[in-house]
């Protein structure tokens, strides 16, 4: 097992270098000046030249590469053009209200998807599955952004009760020692604040979290079904034990796998397809923020942004891959 973990990290570490091999070379070719669209009309060809020197343009493809990942080893993702201020900081500001969205989002639609498997595989002699499939179908043809706007007008124009954008109360003048607001104002038993903060997440959280819990109410449902079916089942229903015991002490811990190894690559789509949600409701993300970055072609903004999603995906879908190994005896031993 150790060597295969070993081999992940190689193969991980090779994938990170091609995303950031790929991502400045494509940056580098598509049409736009960065420095054209951040300097004034009446500016001379010095003044463009002396920002260009400045931010390192002026120097060949090969030369600026070899730089950048100079600087990166040192710790150093760049200035960015548009924010004249390290990318670094941005992303270390940015990502925390990300993650808290994405997780926040996870368990909503785990909660979701897994209350509606098991209930449908409790009640499918009263043909309630089939309403579920009905139901569900309907949820998955709906995207996110889709019911961002359905969420907004439901709740913050026909009943205005929960607030529209950003990620706190404006008023509210509290210093953090974090950027996890949820986490810090729960762990500090600030629940007014708290609250604020749920409240400001509570529609791009749903946005997100139901075509997920659709995604993970198929899967886990149809897995359900098949280990229900199965010997060590069908032996439990001998031994006169309930349909409610079978299917959460039995069934669900052997149907769990692919639900769990779904969950995990979606979790990194979820920071992904963030960025529409992020937009509509003024969240300050980095999803919100990869949008400005690519309006201003922030060359090194959006640099730092796209290795740091490599990194997240490359991270999320190794720890599940652990997950799925060490709760299955067969593919551990193996």
């Amino acid at each position: 097992m150790t060597f295969g973990i070993l081999r992940r990290l190689g193969m991980a570490a090779i994938t990170l270098a091609g995303v950031a091999v790929t991502i400045f070379v494509l940056l580098r070719v598509v049409p736009g000046d960065p420095i054209a669209m951040m300097i004034s009309p009446g500016a001379s060809q010095a003044d463009i030249s002396a920002l260009r020197a400045h931010y390192g343009l002026d120097a060949g493809v090969a030369q600026q590469f070899a730089t950048w990942v100079r600087d990166l080893v040192r710790g150093d993702f760049g200035v960015s053009i548009s924010l004249h201020r390290s990318v670094f900081e941005l992303l270390g500001e940015r990502l925390p209200a990300t993650l808290e969205l994405a997780g926040a989002s996870l368990l909503v639609a785990i909660l979701i998807g897994g209350a509606t498997s098991i209930f449908a595989v409790l009640m499918s002699d009263y043909g309630v599955a089939a309403l579920v499939d009905t139901v569900n179908g309907l949820f998955l043809a709906v995207p996110d952004f889709i019911w961002a706007l359905l969420l907004v007008l439901a709740f913050g124009v026909f009943a205005p009760v929960l607030p529209l954008s950003g990620r706190i109360d404006p008023s509210l003048d509290i210093p953090f020692a974090t950027r996890f607001y949820l986490l810090e104002s729960l762990l500090t038993l600030r629940f007014a604040i708290f609250w604020d903060v749920c409240k400001h997440m509570i529609m791009p959280t749903l946005a997100l979290a139901l075509p997920l819990a659709s995604v993970i109410t198929r899967v886990l449902k149809e897995s359900l079904r098949e280990a229900m079916v199965q010997d060590y089942v069908l032996l439990a229903r001998l031994k006169g034990k309930s349909q409610l015991h079978l299917v959460l002490q039995e069934a669900l811990r052997n149907a769990i796998g692919p639900t769990l190894a779904l969950t995990g690559v979606q979790f990194t789509f979820l920071i992904g397809g963030s960025v529409i949600i992020e937009r509509i409701f003024s969240y300050p993300g980095i999803g919100n923020m990869a949008i400005d970055a690519v309006i201003n072609r922030d060359l090194p903004l959006i640099q730092g942004l796209t290795l740091m999603f490599g990194a997240l995906f490359i991270i999320v879908n190794l720890t599940v891959d652990l997950l799925v190994v060490s709760a299955n005896p067969r593919l551990r031993h193996g």
